[in-house]
């Protein structure tokens, strides 16, 4: 993808993300590999009302160098870049419901959410329980590497959810899918639930590698 293409996409699905309720205020933030380096995001934005021409632009190593000075939470996403070469972009969100999820006291940390759906698997697979550390914690950056290396998605405890992908929709269709995941997991907590089994899970990810 070229950088004006990359510029464009980063405001369109932000923006359908702001519109639908996933992001509110200025939370949450987009990057983008691009040649050279990363967009990501302004801090303090909205993604209601991000122009193309300020997004943050980073050369290779992380030094910002054109556009409104990037998320200050800019070190999440280049943990995730770092540890995967494969990763296109990230998404980081402060969605209600997965955020609602890593407050949670009795979660499985290694693998938050069960397997409700096929498409949770497919999209998310694994999600580990990234320890709290405050926004802009160095300590936090390291944490996130030392998941990073196995996993595309992580839910950072009392924060939200951090997703990459190999394209920027793979990453938003994944973060999506987790934050229907939590909501589903939320509104079944106390019933009677039916998840897929170990088999369904494994020939899922058989046929459809994260």
């Amino acid at each position: 993808m070229n950088e004006t293409a990359a510029r464009e996409s980063i405001v369109r699905i932000a923006r359908s993300m702001y519109e639908r309720g996933l992001t509110h205020g200025s939370t949450g933030n987009i990057s983008v590999r691009i040649d050279g380096g990363w967009l990501m995001t302004p801090t303090g934005s909205s993604f209601g009302d991000l122009d193309p021409a300020r997004l943050a632009r980073l050369d290779a190593s992380g030094r910002h160098v054109a556009g409104d000075a990037p998320t200050k939470e800019a070190f999440l996403h280049r943990a995730m870049y770092e540890q995967q070469p494969r990763f296109a972009a990230v998404v980081h969100l402060h969605s209600v419901h997965s955020v609602a999820v890593s407050v949670l006291a009795d979660v499985d940390a290694d693998d938050v959410l069960p397997p409700l759906t096929a498409y949770y698997v497919m999209r998310v697979g694994r999600l580990p329980l990234v320890p709290y550390f405050p926004p802009g914690d160095a300590r936090l950056a390291e944490a996130v590497r030392g998941f990073a290396g196995r996993h595309h998605a992580l839910l950072l405890a009392n924060h939200g959810p951090v997703v990459a992908g190999t394209t920027l929709a793979a990453a938003a269709d994944a973060v999506e899918e987790l934050e229907a995941t939590a909501r589903l997991y939320l509104l079944l907590r106390h019933e009677r639930t039916r998840t897929l089994t170990e088999e369904q899970v494994a020939e899922l990810r058989r046929r459809y590698p994260a």
